[in-house]
C-alpha cells in the first residue's frame, strides 16, 4: 500500500523545469531513497511534497488524501516530518529545549513562564533524546554541536512531531564515516521501533544501497530509473549519469 503518491508533478523557475512531470509511489513501511546528481531536482521535489513550494501542475496524495499545495504546518500536522540539507535548529537553545519546544508546539501550547508544560513534557523529551543518542548532551547549546550531532538533533525535532512519513534531505551531509555509520543504524532502528516510512535523498551510494528498500533515480527533473539496489547498481542509465562522479561506488 502506498502511503505517498505523486502524479504528474511539475515545477519550473523561470525557464528552468526543475521537476518535469514526476510520478512516484512510496510504500508504507519502506525506506525509499531518491538519488541523482546535484541539480537533479531532489530537494525541489521534497519542497513540493511538504508545501514549501507551490506545484505548477500535478497532485500529491498522503494516505489517499490530496495534500497538494497545503501549508507546511498543515502537512506536518497530518503526519509528514521533514529534515533539511542545512540543519534547521535553534542554535541559541539547548538540545533539550529544541526537542521540548517542538513537543509543546505539537500539543498546541505556547511557551510561557507561567505554564507547567516545560515540566509536564520532560519525560517525552528525554525519551526522544535517548532515541537519537543525545541524552548526555541535553544541556549543551545546539550551536556548538558537531555536524553529526546537529543532524541527530534535527532528526529528534522531526520525531517530536510524531510523523508517520519521514522525509530526510541528505541526512549524512557533512558527516564523518563513523558518524554516517551511526546515522544509518539510527534510521534503521527508529524506522523499526516506530513503524515509520522513510523517503530520503543521499549522495553516499554505500548508504543508499545498504539501507534502501527501493531506489528512484532522478536526473534533469525526471525519474530515469527505479528498482531495488541490485537493479539500480547494474542499470546502464544510472552508470552513465554517475560516470566520472560516482560510477565506481555503484559497483
Amino acid at each position: 500500500m502506498a502511503i505517498l503518491e505523486i502524479k504528474g508533478l511539475k515545477k519550473s523557475f523561470g525557464g528552468l523545469m526543475a521537476v518535469a512531470g514526476i510520478d512516484l509511489e512510496v510504500k508504507q513501511g519502506h525506506i525509499h531513497s531518491i538519488i541523482g546528481p546535484n541539480g537533479a531536482g531532489k530537494s525541489t521535489l521534497f519542497n513540493l511534497i511538504t508545501g514549501y513550494y507551490p506545484c505548477d501542475q500535478g497532485s500529491v496524495f498522503y494516505k489517499g488524501q490530496e495534500i497538494t499545495n497545503l501549508s507546511p504546518q498543515k502537512i506536518v500536522k497530518m503526519g509528514i516530518g521533514r529534515s533539511f540539507q542545512v540543519t534547521n535548529i535553534f542554535s541559541k537553545m539547548s538540545v533539550f529545549e529544541n526537542i521540548q519546544s517542538t513537543v509543546i508546539y505539537r500539543k498546541g501550547e505556547g511557551l510561557n513562564l507561567f505554564s507547567d508544560s516545560r515540566t509536564r513534557y520532560r519525560e517525552e523529551t528525554e525519551r526522544i533524546l535517548s532515541m537519537v543518542g543525545l541524552k548526555d548532551k541535553a544541556q549543551t547549546m545546539a550551536g556548538i554541536l558537531s555536524a553529526g550531532d546537529r543532524k541527530r538533533l534535527e532528526l529528534g525535532i522531526v520525531l517530536a512531531t510524531e510523523p508517520e512519513l519521514l522525509l530526510l534531505d541528505e541526512p549524512t551531509c557533512g558527516m564523518s564515516p563513523m558518524e554516517t555509520s551511526r546515522t544509518i543504524e539510527l534510521i534503521q532502528e527508529i524506522t523499526k521501533q516506530k513503524s515509520l516510512t522513510v523517503l530520503f535523498t543521499e549522495h553516499k551510494m554505500d548508504m543508499v544501497f545498504c539501507i534502501s528498500s527501493y531506489i528512484s533515480v532522478m536526473n534533469f527533473g525526471v525519474i530515469v530509473a527505479a528498482g531495488e539496489a541490485d537493479q539500480i547498481r547494474s542499470n546502464e542509465k544510472v552508470q552513465q549519469i554517475y560516470f566520472g562522479e560516482a560510477r565506481c561506488s555503484l559497483r
